[in-house]
């Protein structure tokens, strides 16, 4: 099928609808044998590394649980160095450079801008001329989003949006995706400046949790900004949030404070933990 027919075809679909009722499925009590025979067919489907996960398939009461699940302790060890910026997940990157005249590539002929996808012109001007990495989280990666930084969570901002699929064929397709879907953008302060990490919900990814505070995004809570008088303060590699399905992160900084590693290019693995760039 062609990137134009996919996207004609997804926006005859009830998107924001459709998440709704996979998310509540995922959430929903049913027969242990129902819920194993699901999370088994899931892992052979997208062959899932369950062996890394914190308990086996018999210590999940749905198939939310297993979908958001934690990992093994020591499964992801964190690169040490104040110097040094970690991938806050697993997944691919889609896209990485430096954000021009206000926007980011997001593929080939297209690109977003840093207002639309912070929702506030005034915070993007904080990360005009700074690099940028955009990581695709697939249904069999791990679900959880860590800081690549130590730092103080600054403030949070919560943008309702819409619900298309970020899968390698829309990126291609669909101009401004990532602004036009639901986010949940966290602002860090840390030795390389202001971080944002963005989290961008998608087709079926249903809510977006924040694990600094109580958030839960697609819930009946509107969208919201919010500024801490006394930041949280978060270790390198500290949980972030969670997506409950597969999705996107974007991180955003400030000019000429971090260079990304040399092998960072599209199509690149990244592995939580792992150094992806350091404080220039």
């Amino acid at each position: 099928m062609r990137d134009q027919t996919f996207l004609t075809l997804m926006r005859l679909v009830p998107k924001s609808a459709l998440s709704t009722v996979a998310g509540l499925a995922t959430r929903a009590p049913a027969p242990a044998p129902l819920h194993r025979l699901a999370m088994r067919a899931f892992a052979r489907a997208f062959r899932v590394d369950v062996a890394e996960a914190e308990r086996d398939l018999t210590g999940y009461g749905t198939f939310g649980e297993f979908f958001t699940r934690k990992l093994k302790e020591g499964a992801r060890p964190i690169e040490p160095g104040e110097a040094v910026l970690v991938s806050p997940v697993d997944g691919t990157v889609s896209q990485v450079g430096v954000a021009t005249e206000g926007r980011c590539v997001q593929a080939k002929g297209l690109s977003f801008s840093l207002a639309d996808l912070l929702g506030d012109p005034r915070e993007a001007v904080a990360f005009e001329g700074g690099a940028f990495a955009t990581l695709y989280l697939s249904p069999r990666d791990y679900h959880r989003i860590h800081a690549p930084l130590s730092g103080q969570v600054r403030g949070y901002a919560y943008l309702p949006g819409e619900l298309w699929p970020v899968g390698p064929r829309t990126v291609r397709a669909r101009a401004s995706l990532y602004s036009l879907n639901e986010r949940l953008v966290t602002y860090l302060d840390t030795a390389a400046g202001r971080l944002a990490v963005v989290a961008v919900g998608a087709t079926c990814v249903a809510r977006i949790h924040a694990a600094y505070d109580d958030i839960v995004t697609h819930s009946d809570e509107p969208g919201r900004v919010h500024r801490y008088a006394q930041p949280p303060r978060l270790e390198k590699g500290a949980e972030l949030g969670q997506f409950e399905m597969g999705s996107t992160v974007i991180l955003l900084t400030e000019p000429g404070r971090v260079v990304w590693d040399g092998a960072l290019r599209a199509g690149t693995p990244v592995r939580l933990g792992r150094p992806i760039g350091r404080i220039a």
